[in-house]
């Protein structure tokens, strides 16, 4: 299995509407995207300091259903019109489980 995790900075400017709007469309994927094995993801906890603001955490097969999930246009599309616009920094790992 493979285990994605993605960790994101929001923008000074990022909206709570923009990323409650975010949730929503992460929230929906598992349902386009049948790659997706198991889906987590939330904000921070806010227990430290210099932490990033959200956390997606996805598990798929193998590296070839990764790629499908990451390349699918209901990903693309959320990354583009959801993410893009309030995302500050990213950054991810994928690993074997």
């Amino acid at each position: 299995m493979l285990r994605h995790v993605a960790l994101f900075t929001w923008k000074s400017d990022a909206s709570d509407v923009s990323i409650r709007a975010l949730s929503d469309g992460l929230a929906a994927l598992p349902t386009q995207i049948l790659e997706i094995r198991a889906y987590q993801f939330g904000p921070d906890a806010r227990l430290r300091g210099g932490n990033d603001d959200f956390v997606v955490v996805a598990d798929f097969d193998d590296a070839d259903a990764y790629r499908r999930y990451a390349e699918h246009p209901a990903h693309r599309h959320l990354i583009a019109e959801l993410l893009m616009p309030i995302v500050a920094g990213r950054h991810a790992i994928q690993y074997e489980v």
